[in-house]
């Protein structure tokens, strides 16, 4: 089966991803700088709201790289730790998407062990950092050893669809590891070929149209959630 995790940035957004049969909702701020924390009156609200809907939430305090200061991680720590305690009430599954890099390239073990203890279980992703890391398949054996549970990813490409290759390299380390989420422009008219070509069993990606007050701001569309969900058609549950 593959399941459809949907990027959003507020409430409406998940309703619409939980209403259209999305699997997964990933919650951030800032979608224009490649996701950053949520406000945490957004994460509660979303947490109060959904029924059936996984919920991951974004730690991220800036836009840019993924090399963080003692400051910005004491904050990712925080942040952790708050998303931990909403989590521990939540009726739908919580995880948390972080990723730190060193400034060489690598992941971050020391960070990530930090923000691992500090969610006491809630699952971790890792979310794009691992495709600024200098080498894939070495940030892919340290998440592993570190227990993180998903990396999501377009195999260090621009688009998933030009990271394919690698993506099913990844994949073919997959069991026992980190699941591999395929993300990166994926759509409608190219997601079953990228399920098909890589094997992936998630896909992520934005399902967003112009909103209805003309300001250039955006809104996820049910009707495309809905419609990939449909190009998957077999390979759904």
């Amino acid at each position: 089966m593959t399941l459809v995790e949907i990027c959003v940035d507020d409430l409406a957004g998940t309703l619409a991803a939980e209403s259209a049969g999305a699997d997964r909702v990933e919650l951030c701020a800032n979608l224009a700088e490649g996701g950053t924390t949520p406000s945490f009156g957004l994460i509660a609200r979303v947490l109060e709201s959904v029924t059936t809907l996984g919920v991951q939430v974004m730690i991220r305090p800036r836009g840019g790289d993924f090399v963080h200061s003692a400051s910005e991680l004491s904050v990712m720590l925080a942040d952790v730790r708050a998303v931990r305690d909403l989590a521990a009430q939540a009726p739908a599954p919580v995880g948390l998407v972080f990723g730190v890099l060193t400034a060489a390239g690598d992941i971050d073990i020391p960070a990530m062990r930090e923000l691992i203890a500090a969610a006491e279980g809630v699952p971790a992703t890792c979310h794009k950092a691992f495709d600024a890391a200098r080498d894939l398949f070495a940030a892919h054996d340290a998440l592993a050893g570190l227990g993180v549970v998903r990396i999501l990813t377009s195999g260090g490409a621009a688009t998933a669809a030009e990271g394919a290759p690698v993506l099913r390299e990844l994949m073919a380390r997959e069991p026992g590891g980190p699941v591999i989420l395929a993300g990166g422009s994926v759509r409608v008219a190219n997601v079953a070929r990228l399920v098909a070509d890589t094997g992936v069993t998630e896909v992520h990606l934005r399902a967003q149209v112009p909103g209805p007050r003309g300001d250039g701001g955006l809104v996820t569309d049910a009707a495309l959630v809905r419609a990939v969900i449909a190009e998957l058609g077999a390979t759904r549950p």
